[in-house]
């Protein structure tokens, strides 16, 4: 039970750390590549603090595939974009209101770039509700044909994103892996950004252990732990930096790091899914899916409503996870 503990506790701390180093990184790679705020968070934050969710599910579908690895594979796809919409975005909320209310340390709103912002949930939006309910899952030519067609998705998405207006980075004081260089090279900056990736998904896995090896213990169900635990732990990065953006008053970083990785999650990883699985959305699966379009339209229709409102329509997303978490116990239990 001790080494379980310490595995969790150790996981958390390097997760935390490597947070601050890559959040660190990001921003300093962006000023030097004259990269926009929207396309650093967007793209490159997002893809980087992606990884480790993208990981497990291919883990789980090739080691894993005469058991339950499929299972759990599409239960880990399906679950990143949802803890995404369910969880991190109300987590950003949350953290507004607490430093406003309780720190009076910023605004009651939270300063997105609105073009960009609504350019990743109506990808989100359009790209996950195929993947949910256009996929043709018992025609396989037609499937790898759709998962192609999320894979170009992405691609124009991502050059959207490089060509669309937005606010320059701002300069970082200092870069961590050079604090007295005022103007380290880029290659020492990239290497930082890799280091500091690598170390954020050895704190992931060792959390994702932790908690796995604390569940056996007590009885935890194993596809629980893929729908409800193992998402959480791999999303932390995410909202780790995020929230430290937020804190930081870096708003459109904060927003982009997490809707960017919801455009990621619902094309790259489940065009995988479509391809290398049976891909047949049903259950628990398909609800978690339907509760992350709700929360991620809830979202988009407020961005163009009241800046004031979009901490509070975030956080409302938070009510489909608690619904969810309900759900899946009661099912599961």
């Amino acid at each position: 039970m001790f080494l379980e503990i310490l595995l969790f506790i150790g996981g958390l701390a390097l997760i935390l750390l490597a947070a601050e180093i890559f959040t660190n990184g990001v921003e300093a790679l962006g000023h030097r590549l004259n990269l926009s705020t929207n396309f650093s968070g967007s793209v490159l934050a997002a893809v980087g603090t992606a990884l480790p969710e993208t990981i497990l599910p291919i883990i789980a579908i090739f080691f894993f595939a005469e058991g339950k690895g499929h299972e759990i594979g599409v239960g880990a796809i399906l679950g990143a974009p949802f803890m995404l919409a369910t969880l991190a975005f109300p987590l950003l909320g949350l953290t507004v209101l607490f430093a406003h209310f309780v720190l009076k340390k910023r605004p009651l709103e939270i300063n997105i770039e609105t073009v960009g912002f609504r350019r990743d949930i109506v990808f989100f939006l359009f790209a996950y509700s195929i993947a949910l309910f256009i996929v043709p899952f018992e025609n396989y030519t037609l499937r790898v044909f759709t998962a192609l067609f999320l894979v170009a998705l992405y691609v124009l998405y991502v050059a959207l994103t490089l060509r669309g207006e937005s606010s320059e980075m701002e300069e970082v004081e200092k870069v961590y892996f050079s604090p007295k260089n005022p103007n380290p090279h880029v290659a020492l900056i990239i290497f930082q950004v890799v280091v500091a990736l690598v170390v954020m998904i050895s704190g992931a896995h060792m959390f994702v252990s932790g908690i796995e090896k604390l569940s056996t213990h007590f009885g935890f169900p194993a596809l629980l732990f893929s729908l409800l635990l193992a998402p959480i732990a791999t999303e932390l990065p995410e909202k780790v930096n995020s929230i430290y953006w937020i804190f930081r008053k870096k708003d459109p970083l904060a927003v982009g790091n997490i809707s960017g990785a919801m455009v990621f999650q619902s094309t790259l990883p489940v065009s995988f899914g479509i391809i290398f699985t049976e891909w047949s959305i049903t259950g628990l699966a398909l609800v978690s899916g339907i509760f992350a379009i709700i929360a991620g339209f809830i979202a988009l229709t407020l961005s163009y409503v009241e800046k004031k409102l979009i901490p509070f329509g975030l956080t409302v997303g938070g009510v489909f996870y608690i619904i969810y978490i309900y759900m899946a116990v009661k099912e599961f239990i």
